[in-house]
């Protein structure tokens, strides 16, 4: 049983799948705590309602996209295996989207790593991540950012996103920065631009 704040078929708004059909599992639970989070409701887990992976399974089986984003709050605060394990099984492929700040759990086929300033990622999230996607707030994030791309496999996509608060002031400068280090790739939440979840 794990705690559910929601679940919802959409596109996937930002980094390396954005514009595919995903199915979104928000799991309640978090203790890394941004201050610029846009879902302080997913941090107490006990404030959402527990479902069974069977539950959830069916759920997703309802739409047609096999693409499953698990994501939070932290995710990795659950012990993911079951879950990725009944996802799998049913024909699906599991996305995940985390700080890092928790041991890896579960099977996946796309790790997006979010690392925060709060609480550093472990080293066995940073070795399996697919993606590495750093929120910029401010012009130091991106000497920050860079220390934790020395961290992650050298196949690690690497993006930078602007904070969507701090957008209109970030995002040239990060344009920039990407124009200087082309290794790295500009990510918008390009579902906030389209208006759906």
């Amino acid at each position: 049983m794990l705690p559910v704040m929601e679940q919802f078929y959409t596109i996937q708004g930002e980094g390396y799948n954005t514009g595919r059909a995903a199915y979104f599992i928000r799991l309640g639970g978090c203790d890394v705590g941004c201050h610029w989070c846009d879902v302080k409701e997913s941090w107490d887990a006990d404030a959402h309602p527990r479902q069974s992976i069977a539950q959830l399974v069916e759920a997703v089986l309802a739409h047609p996209g096999r693409d499953v984003v698990i994501t939070g709050g932290e995710p990795l605060m659950h012990e993911l295996g079951p879950l990725t394990a009944a996802l799998q099984a049913a024909g699906c492929r599991t996305w995940l989207e985390t700080s890092g700040a928790h041991p890896l759990s579960g099977t996946w086929d796309w790790i997006c790593l979010s690392p925060k300033k709060f609480k550093a990622p472990l080293p066995d999230v940073l070795a399996a991540a697919h993606e590495l996607k750093v929120v910029v707030f401010n012009g130091h994030d991106f000497a920050w950012a860079e220390e934790h791309a020395a961290l992650v496999p050298a196949s690690t996509r690497l993006y930078l996103q602007p904070e969507w608060s701090r957008a209109a002031r970030m995002t040239p400068e990060l344009v920039e920065y990407v124009k200087q280090h082309p290794r790295w790739q500009v990510s918008l939440q390009t579902h906030k631009y389209l208006d759906i979840p």
